[in-house]
C-alpha cells in the first residue's frame, strides 16, 4: 500500500476510535482538564482572548481549534476530539512530505505513524494506561518539531524541493511559537544551524519568509497588542515564585538514572555520526542535545519524546561503506545499535501514545458522570465519579508553621517550617485537596447561589479560578485560569473567595499575600466551613 494511503487509513482509525465511547472520558489529570475547560470556554462563549482578557503562557493556536468546534455547537468533549482530528488533517501533508523525502522504506512508515499518533493521542506520554487531555499542546508541538527538524537536518531523498521544504519549516516553527513558545526558542537555533552548515541558503530564506508571513497574518488579525500580552504573560510565569518545576530538574533530565541511558544513546549517536563522516548532521544533533533536554524538562512527565526522532536519524544516516572508527568499529553497525537502542527506550511511551485513542474507544460513558455538572451542553466530557467527588485532604499535623513532608515545596527540606498565610490577621489553615475538585466547586457554587451572589465575578484565591463553570457566575476578566503569581483579575473582581482547604495551598497563600501587598483591603462578607468570601476595596 502506498505510504500516503496507508498513513491516511491509520490516522482515520485513530481519529474515529475515540468517538465510539460516546464522549470524551478522562481518567487522570482532572485539574488540567478543568484548566483547559476554563481557557477554551472563555474564548468560545465569552469572546475572550488569551493574553488580553485572561492570563496564560499557552499560545492561542493550542486553544483556538477546540474553541472553534465549541462555537460550532459541539460539546467540549467532542470538540476536543474534533480539534485533534483537524490538527492531524492540517499536518498530514507536511508529515507525509517529511516522511517521503527524508526517510527510506520502513523508516518513513514508522515516522509517519508515530507523528500522527502524537497528534491524535489521548495521553500526554509515559506508560500509565489512562486517558487525559492534559498537555495536548505538547504533543501538537512535538509533531510540528518532528516535521521541521528532519526537513532541516537531513538531505532530501530524490529531487530537491527547497521552496516547499523551506515553507514547511517556517510554518512549523511559527506554529510552535503560537502553540508553546519554548519549543520554538529551544529548537530554532538548531534549525538555522543545520541549514547554514548545509549551505541551504534558499531553503533558509524561504523558511524565514514563511515563518514571518504566518506571524504577520496573526498580527493582522489580533493586533500588535497580542504579542505584547503574550510576552507579558510569559515573563510573569518565568518569574513566578511558586511555579514548581514540572518534574525533574534540568540536571536530572540529563543525568538521573531514569534518563541517563537516553542521554548516552544520543551522545553516542553524535559521536558515531561524526566518525561516519556525517559531520554536519553530528554537529546539529550535538546542538540539539541541550535543546531536547530543555524541552523535556519543561514538559510534565519528562518523557524524552525526541528519542524516536533520534533513533530514526541514526538509522537513516548509516553510511553505505565500511567506515570504521579508531577502535575498528564499523559505523554502519554502530549507528544501527544506537538507533535501535533509542527506539527501544522510547517504545513504552510511544506505544501508550499511539494506543490511547483505541483504548479510549473501548471505554463506556455509562460508567461515568459529567465533568461539568452545571453545563448539560458539555455532558460529553465525562469522568469516573470518585475522581471528582471523593474528597481527600492533606493537613499539617501540628498546626501553623510545622513541617509536613507530604506537600513540602519542591526542593525544600521537610524539616523547614513554612510560613503560613495570614488574612486580615487570621492565620489560614494548612490544608490542601488532593482529590474532589468537582465536589468542592459544586458545593461552593451552590452555596453562593443560594446566598444571593449569582451573577458575581468571583476571584478564587487558589490554583484554579473556575467557579463560573459550576454555577451562575461570570469569569473574572484579566484572571488566570491557572494561577502563576501576582494579582491577576483583582481589579475586575466583585468578590474574592478564599478556600480554607484549597487545591493548591501555596497558590492560595501567595495570592492572599500579593493582594495585601498591593494595598487592597478585603472586607469579609460571608464565611462557611469551606471558604471565606470577601469584597475587595481598591487601595
Amino acid at each position: 500500500m502506498p505510504l500516503a494511503g496507508g498513513l491516511a487509513v491509520f490516522a482515520l482509525i485513530l481519529a474515529l476510535a475515540p468517538f465510539w465511547a460516546g464522549g470524551l472520558i478522562v481518567t487522570q489529570h482532572e485539574g488540567d482538564t478543568l484548566h483547559l475547560a476554563d481557557l477554551v470556554l472563555r474564548m468560545a462563549e465569552k469572546g475572550q482572548m488569551p493574553h488580553r482578557d485572561f492570563m496564560t503562557p499557552l499560545g492561542i493556536a493550542g486553544l483556538w481549534p477546540i474553541a472553534a468546534f465549541v462555537q460550532a455547537g459541539l460539546g467540549l468533549g467532542h470538540a476536543f476530539l474534533a480539534a485533534q482530528t483537524a490538527v492531524a488533517a492540517v499536518l498530514f501533508l507536511p508529515i507525509l512530505r517529511a516522511a517521503q523525502s527524508r526517510f527510506p522504506g520502513g523508516l518513513a512508515w514508522l515516522f509517519g505513524a508515530y507523528v500522527l499518533g502524537m497528534v491524535l493521542a489521548l495521553v500526554h506520554g509515559e506508560t500509565h494506561p489512562a486517558n487525559s487531555v492534559s498537555m495536548h499542546y505538547n504533543r501538537w508541538s512535538w509533531a510540528m518539531a518532528y516535521v521541521a527538524l528532519p526537513l532541516a537536518v537531513l538531505a532530501p531523498i530524490g529531487a530537491r524541493r527547497d521552496r516547499l521544504d523551506g515553507a514547511l519549516i517556517g510554518a512549523m516553527m511559527a506554529g510552535l511559537a503560537l502553540v508553546k513558545v519554548t519549543y520554538a526558542v529551544a529548537l530554532a537555533p538548531a534549525v538555522v544551524l543545520a541549514l547554514l552548515v548545509r549551505r541551504d541558503f534558499r531553503m533558509l530564506g524561504v523558511a524565514v519568509l514563511a515563518g514571518l508571513a504566518v506571524l504577520a497574518a496573526v498580527t493582522a488579525v489580533l493586533g500588535l497588542g497580542f504579542w505584547a500580552g503574550y510576552l507579558r504573560d510569559l515573563l510573569a510565569v518565568a518569574g513566578s515564585a511558586t511555579r514548581a518545576a514540572p518534574g525533574d530538574s534540568l540536571a536530572e533530565v540529563l543525568a538521573a538514572p531514569k534518563h541517563v541511558a537516553a542521554t548516552l544513546v544520543l551522545l553516542a549517536t553524535v559521536i558515531f555520526l561524526r566518525q561516519a563522516e556525517r559531520r554536519t548532521e553530528g554537529l546539529v544533533l550535538l546542538w540539539l542535545v541541550p535543546a531536547f533536554a530543555y524541552v523535556t524538562y519543561q514538559n510534565y512527565g519528562n518523557d524524552p519524546q525526541w528519542l524516536v526522532l533520534a533513533g530514526l536519524f541514526a538509522l537513516s544516516l548509516r553510511p553505505e561503506g565500511m567506515i570504521s572508527n579508531g577502535f575498528g568499529w564499523r559505523m554502519r553497525e554502530g549507528l544501527l545499535a544506537t538507533g535501535v537502542a533509542a527506539l527501544a527506550l522510547a517504545a513504552g511511551p510511544a506505544a501508550n501514545l499511539v494506543w490511547s485513542p483505541l483504548r479510549h474507544g473501548f471505554a463506556r460513558a455509562e460508567a461515568t458522570v459529567p465533568f461539568l455538572s452545571a453545563r448539560p451542553q458539555d455532558g460529553d466530557l465525562r469522568v469516573e465519579a470518585p475522581r471528582i467527588y471523593q474528597v481527600l485532604q492533606r493537613v499539617a499535623p501540628d498546626g501553623p508553621g510545622q513541617p509536613y513532608a507530604g506537600y513540602a515545596a519542591k526542593g525544600a527540606s521537610a524539616e523547614t517550617p513554612r510560613k503560613p498565610a495570614v488574612l486580615n490577621g487570621e492565620t489560614l489553615p494548612e490544608c490542601e485537596l488532593t482529590t474532589g475538585y468537582g465536589a468542592w466547586f459544586e458545593t461552593a457554587a451552590a452555596d453562593l447561589g443560594q446566598a444571593g451572589y449569582a451573577g458575581s465575578r468571583v476571584l478564587v484565591a487558589d490554583l484554579f479560578s473556575a467557579l463560573w463553570l459550576f454555577g451562575p457566575f461570570e469569569p473574572v476578566e484579566g484572571g488566570a485560569p491557572w494561577y502563576y503569581g501576582g494579582t491577576p483579575g483583582i481589579a475586575a473582581a466583585d468578590h474574592v473567595l478564599v478556600p480554607l482547604c484549597p487545591t493548591g495551598e501555596s497558590r492560595r497563600n501567595e495570592i492572599v499575600t500579593a493582594i495585601a501587598a498591593a494595598g487592597w483591603r478585603l472586607i469579609e462578607e460571608r464565611r462557611t466551613a469551606t471558604y471565606i468570601l470577601l469584597r475587595p476595596e481598591r487601595p
